[in-house]
């Protein structure tokens, strides 16, 4: 099992401080969530910046919505990153959920799904070295491997989900360990439907704040506001692990469920809880 961090997205300048905290202990990711229509760090930027900051943790998007991007920059902009990190970027990536996101991007809501399809298929294209169309050539940097940097998909529908076999990434779960156990046993059948050898990476996501009252007050208004417009904030509140033995509890069981990595995110702005999450899964 390896652990990562979930980096905080409402202190951007404090990032590269957690980053090398995060970096001197025992975790292996750390991740960043994406948002256009909000006031958050750009996750591409911010995880740039933290790759060069660093030199051994994965650097993962968490998801990275990609239906609001272009296929052809995003493929740029990802081998660049994946070339420049020594391979160590991780690609999560969803559809989003917010419309506001997509009307700021000028994007379709409803076809978001069929769009991702379609860059995914564009991006794999471009990363092993083909052209873009008959009209355009290729589009470097070539990434580490010709299919790509690492990717994860990130989402709850069966057609979501279904993207861990079609496309062979892993799968990244921001749920409870009561309710990701279905999910993943879902993008486990989708990888062996779609015959792929081995198995999918799974990782899981819970969001965690230890320390002082003032510190899970912070997580928690922080959290809420972001979830607010789902009307499903409190339920999100009421999942925050704010104790080592919730910690700990979450970890075991998402050990007997198979997950390969949990990542601990933190919506709190105390850069202290890296050292606090690191004695807890100690």
């Amino acid at each position: 099992m390896q652990f990562g961090i979930g980096l905080p997205i409402s202190a951007p300048a404090t990032l590269l401080d957690w980053a090398r905290r995060a970096e001197a202990g025992p975790f292996a990711s750390l991740g960043l969530l994406d948002r256009l229509v909000w006031d958050n760090p750009e996750p591409l930027v911010a995880l740039a910046m933290i790759a060069g900051a660093t030199s051994r943790v994965r650097v993962q998007t968490e998801v990275l919505i990609a239906p609001l991007r272009d296929p052809a920059l995003l493929a740029k902009q990802a081998a660049t990153l994946d070339v420049m990190s020594g391979g160590r970027l991780v690609l999560g990536l969803g559809v989003g959920g917010r419309e506001d996101d997509h009307i700021a991007s000028g994007t379709d809501l409803r076809t978001r799904g069929k769009r991702l399809d379609e860059q995914l298929e564009i991006m794999r294209r471009l990363w092993s070295g083909k052209s873009f169309n008959d009209d355009c050539g290729p589009i470097g940097p070539a990434p580490l491997r010709p299919e790509g940097p690492e990717i994860l998909f990130g989402g709850f529908s069966p057609a979501a989900v279904d993207r861990v076999g079609r496309w062979g990434g892993g799968f990244l779960a921001a749920a409870a360990p009561s309710w990701a156990g279905g999910l993943f046993d879902t993008a486990r059948r989708s990888w062996t439907t779609h015959g792929r050898t081995g198995s999918p990476r799974i990782v899981a996501q819970v969001n965690a704040a230890l320390g002082a009252q003032d510190v899970i007050d912070d997580a928690r208004a922080a959290l809420g506001a972001y979830y607010e417009f789902s009307g499903r904030a409190e339920y999100m509140l009421d999942g925050i692990l704010t104790t080592p033995d919730q910690i700990h509890t979450a970890i075991t069981q998402f050990t007997d469920l198979g997950a390969d990595e949990v990542m601990f995110y933190c919506y709190g702005r105390d850069a202290d809880q890296i050292d606090r999450i690191a004695d807890a899964i100690s």
